[in-house]
């Protein structure tokens, strides 16, 4: 996920990026386990962070309101269940993703 915010209240510099990177697997959801986080950034590292998502053909979702929140949390923490409903409206999004058919 990623998103980008202003630097600073008021003011009108580049906008910094930043970027959380959750790791969810079938293993997780047979034990009942909620996806971690995995890597924050903001700027250069939230920029490398998305790169290299991109680079391993791992999607990339924007929503500033959900990296706001997820970036409070230490990594390899699993997310909390009040996140549980965003999380999985993301997951449901890659899994489309995912599963969608090609072009005839």
């Amino acid at each position: 996920m990623a998103a980008n915010g202003r630097s600073g209240p008021g003011t009108t510099s580049r906008p910094t990026a930043k970027a959380v990177a959750l790791s969810y697997s079938d293993g997780d959801a047979s034990q009942g386990l909620a996806p971690k986080v995995v890597a924050t950034g903001q700027g250069l590292i939230a920029e490398t962070i998305i790169a290299k998502a991109r680079e391993a053909g791992v999607p990339v979702h924007a929503s500033r309101e959900l990296v706001a929140a997820l970036m409070h949390f230490d990594l390899d923490e699993r997310i909390p269940p009040a996140l549980y409903v965003a999380v999985a409206e993301v997951l449901a999004w890659v899994y489309r993703l995912e599963h969608r058919e090609s072009p005839r």
